[in-house]
């Protein structure tokens, strides 16, 4: 099932969203084991990997200075907003770094970057989306990857929400299943690889 045309997605499993972290995901830490296995499957089976990165100026929209809803995070160039060391990602992988505008917010791995193009080029025809946070750039990531015309799965085993009210992730999944995003782990995914 895996080749050349699916690529693993990690959306933006930086230090400042887990645990200890500026705006951290509760548990967030807890899918980067689940995320390491789906890289080693996809890896060992000529799938590609990329992994997007909130990349904020010091003055960006979405900090609470500025009028927006979150605390400073994923400060340009900060230890906050580096991907985290525990991923094991394999070389080449390509990164999208998104917000680094000071007046965009970019919740999706598409919005103001080349991630589109780049993954037509690529020959990327499928997505398997995990990281952080479900109810927020995972959520917008995924939609935006249907909006464009990819088949699109969701890894619902590595994926961790903020849940800022209750019932935001579920609220966030049905949305994304209802555009037509297809919910997968990776046992499943592993059993379908070796038939």
């Amino acid at each position: 099932m895996i080749d050349g045309s699916k690529l693993l997605l990690v959306v933006d499993v930086q230090y400042d969203f887990v645990p200890g972290g500026a705006l951290p995901v509760p548990d967030g830490d807890k899918v980067i084991p689940t995320i390491n296995k789906y890289v080693t499957l996809f890896t060992r089976n000529g799938g590609k990997v990329a992994a997007t990165m909130d990349w904020h100026p010091v003055d960006h929209c979405s900090f609470k200075a500025q009028g927006g809803p979150w605390p400073p995070h994923c400060v340009q160039g900060t230890r906050g907003a580096e991907l985290h060391l525990d991923l094991r990602l394999p070389r080449g992988t390509y990164i999208v770094r998104k917000g680094k505008l000071s007046d965009e917010e970019a919740y999706s791995g598409f919005q103001g970057t080349l991630l589109a193009k780049d993954l037509r080029s690529m020959g990327v025809r499928t997505l398997f989306v995990g990281g952080l946070a479900t109810d927020y750039c995972v959520k917008n990531t995924v939609l935006d990857g249907l909006d464009l015309g990819f088949e699109v799965y969701l890894l619902e085993d590595a994926v961790q929400g903020i849940e800022a009210q209750p019932g935001d992730v579920e609220r966030a999944k049905t949305a994304m299943f209802d555009a037509g995003a297809k919910p997968l782990t990776y046992g499943r995914l592993e059993a379908a690889n070796e038939r």
